[in-house]
């Protein structure tokens, strides 16, 4: 059995972890986890500011990962929807908390981030 470490270079675990760290990815999981089961133009409507291309390049990357199933109904036109796998569901509990976190700490980072560019904007 392998062991995987993300701290080790060439890991594939970095790769995971970057995809399911990246906003759209964390946002699609949560969507997902909260509502169920949706379609293209639902998910896109609940993600504001998410572009066609980078929700399906993010779909493709979940259903490639095991994360997120697409189900395809033979309609026309054809009816499409997504949903969390039993390993996508694994992470709605550490996603959760995750965004719970940015929700009550922002005010915070944001201050920090202010205090941050005064001083290094003094010392240009």
């Amino acid at each position: 059995m392998p062991s995987f470490d993300p701290y080790e270079r060439g890991c594939p675990s970095r790769d995971l972890l970057d995809q399911i760290g990246s906003k759209w990815a964390v946002l699609v999981l949560g969507e997902l986890g909260r509502n169920g089961t949706s379609r293209f133009g639902r998910l896109r409507q609940a993600l504001a500011g998410v572009s066609e291309k980078m929700l399906t390049q993010t779909l493709r990357t979940l259903e490639r990962d095991g994360l997120v199933s697409r189900t395809v109904y033979p309609e026309v036109p054809p009816h499409v929807e997504y949903e969390l796998t039993a390993l996508g569901q694994t992470l709605r509990e550490p996603l959760k908390a995750l965004t719970e976190w940015s929700v009550l700490h922002i005010e915070e980072v944001i201050t920090a981030r202010g205090e941050y560019d005064d001083r290094t904007e003094r010392t240009r």
